[in-house]
């Protein structure tokens, strides 16, 4: 009985140990994007991270909050997997600006109109807010 006790003891302390190795690992950065404003854009970065992740970014991005009231998308991730600056330049490859860097054009092109900058005629128009799935 005191070895059962013993063993099931050190199973919750070594769960207990990986927990905080693992959320002292794990850093979260605020990437800012003109043109992340609209539900159509959220479904499209969204579907694009996932396969991303897999296959470029080692599952380095545990979980993302896209808020699009404020055109930014909050990303939890390991820096032993990937940097920043990984995840900006993926941000870019989808079509969307990352902070300060543009995306990248080819991508950018393929957008929908809502989903472009503010400029280029996207983003939310007055009096039909485009953070809202119809």
């Amino acid at each position: 009985m005191k070895k059962i006790v013993l063993l099931v003891s050190l199973l919750f302390a070594g769960n207990f140990v990986y927990a905080q190795v693992m959320s002292a690992k794990a850093q979260t950065v605020v990437i800012k994007s003109d043109n992340l404003k609209c539900w159509q854009c959220k479904e499209r970065l969204e579907k694009y991270l996932v396969v991303e992740n897999k296959a470029y970014l080692e599952n380095a991005l545990l979980e993302w909050k896209i808020n699009l009231l404020k055109g930014e998308i909050k990303i939890k991730y390991l820096p032993d997997r990937a940097t920043i600056d990984d995840i900006r330049t993926a941000l870019n490859n989808a079509g969307f600006d990352a902070d300060d860097e543009k995306a990248e054009e080819t991508a950018y092109n393929k957008l929908p109109t809502a989903c472009k900058r503010a400029e280029d005629g996207g983003g939310p128009k007055k009096g039909a807010p485009c953070h809202i799935k119809p």
